[in-house]
């Protein structure tokens, strides 16, 4: 019988306290209008992406994108653009601001700097993950490189 009065008074002084702390917690404000979704995040699909001119200061054209390349996670992490003699560079897509509607993505670095960005061509593909390769990449555009995210994927 003593532990049936210990069980009930201990369910009672949870039932008392939990309802303490929904009185006392603070209501979370919704800063939307009853009915108004959140502002979607601008979404982009590889064939308005793929072909887009690729500008740097002043709006000089440097080349089109050609590819994009994906870590393991399936987030955008580079895109390849071919340059007018053929050749391809590596561009972070953080290092990009695009114009969908033109068809457009912005560089924000100096024709001088542009120029000293390493090249490659389709025979001579980088090794896109490794940390040095990363590094180098990012810094020419004034970035650091982010964590790459792994996705461990396990086989039935």
């Amino acid at each position: 019988m003593t532990s049936k009065l210990l069980r009930i008074a201990s369910a009672a002084l949870l039932v008392t306290f939990s309802g303490l702390t929904a009185l006392t917690a603070e209501p979370q404000k919704n800063p939307l209008p009853p009915g108004k979704a959140p502002p979607a995040a601008p979404t982009f699909r590889a064939k308005q992406v793929l072909g887009s001119k690729i500008l740097i200061q002043n709006n000089t054209a440097v080349g089109t994108v050609e590819d994009l390349v994906f870590d393991d996670a399936g987030n955008m992490e580079y895109l390849i653009v071919s340059t007018s003699d053929k050749k391809l560079i590596t561009v972070p897509w953080d290092a990009t601001k695009f114009d969908l509607e033109k068809k457009t993505a912005t560089i924000i670095i100096t024709q001088e700097r542009f120029k000293t960005i390493p090249t490659y061509t389709v025979t001579t593909y980088p090794q896109f993950y490794t940390p040095a390769y990363r590094t180098e990449v990012y810094k020419f555009y004034g970035l650091t490189p982010r964590e790459l995210r792994r996705l461990e994927r396990k086989l039935p």
